[in-house]
């Protein structure tokens, strides 16, 4: 498997077998690189729609003089716990908060909640996330807040006061169904809509349509959710190979 950074050739490829319908997975295979690889590439750089070889290319690069630019000499990468391989780590972390950033959230908070996601503590200070991420603490305050108005993150005070952002096994679930509420507003409020446009006008009709289709996602959101609460509780005893 070859190593390195991708090459402006196997970008293209990329491109060409996005253009084709190809899953990612199949795209790595033709181009013998990790999948993961391969979707960090595409979502980092427009999303499968979006995505364009040349770009993708010349943000990298200007990606990579950046950090060249700001990174201290010497040897920063920290020792990781559990004989994990650093740069593997480093590596995924790159992939978790692009894959949380093309679902919506911004830049910075995607970093503070993969940062505390993969803590095995689950459970960070302001400092440590400070000096984790290289980022000052007003920036990481300003994360924290959007995270703990979504559900996503708790706050608590350690044996030395400290306060501490904790992402703990339900927050996924806590996440999950203010999604559902939000998603029963709007239906609710394409409802009120119809009474206001009058019925069987065409935007009310569309509104009617709308509002169906809201409830039915929150009312399944709500089912899945209540369903699959245990999940968050269990330990795996094996690996799992589900996401691939």
């Amino acid at each position: 498997m070859p190593g390195g950074r991708l090459t402006q050739q196997e970008r293209q490829q990329i491109a060409l077998g996005l253009a084709d319908g190809l899953a990612y997975a199949e795209i790595a295979r033709r181009l013998d690189r990790p999948t993961s690889t391969v979707t960090r590439e595409v979502m980092r750089n427009g999303g499968p729609t979006a995505y364009r070889a040349d770009l993708a290319h010349r943000a990298t690069e200007r990606r990579t003089h950046r950090r060249r630019q700001t990174t201290p000499q010497g040897p920063q990468t920290p020792e990781q716990p559990h004989g994990r391989d650093p740069e593997a780590v480093r590596e995924y972390e790159e992939l978790f908060t692009t894959i949380l950033i093309a679902s919506g959230l911004p830049n910075m908070t995607a970093r503070v909640l993969t940062c505390l996601t993969l803590a095995d503590e689950g459970s960070l200070t302001a400092a440590e996330l400070a000096h984790r991420l290289q980022v000052s603490p007003a920036s990481i305050s300003k994360a924290i807040t959007f995270l703990e108005g979504q559900g996503l993150v708790s706050r608590e005070r350690d044996e030395r006061r400290r306060e501490r952002y904790r992402v703990d096994d339900d927050v996924w679930y806590q996440s999950m169904m203010a999604s559902a509420r939000s998603t029963a507003q709007l239906a609710e409020t394409a409802r009120q809509g119809v009474g206001i446009l009058g019925p069987q006008t065409p935007a009310a009709i569309r509104l009617e349509n709308i509002a169906r289709f809201v409830a039915f996602i929150s009312e399944s959101i709500t089912r899945a959710a209540e369903q699959a609460r245990d999940i968050l509780h269990t330990k795996s005893t094996t690996p799992s190979d589900r996401t691939t």
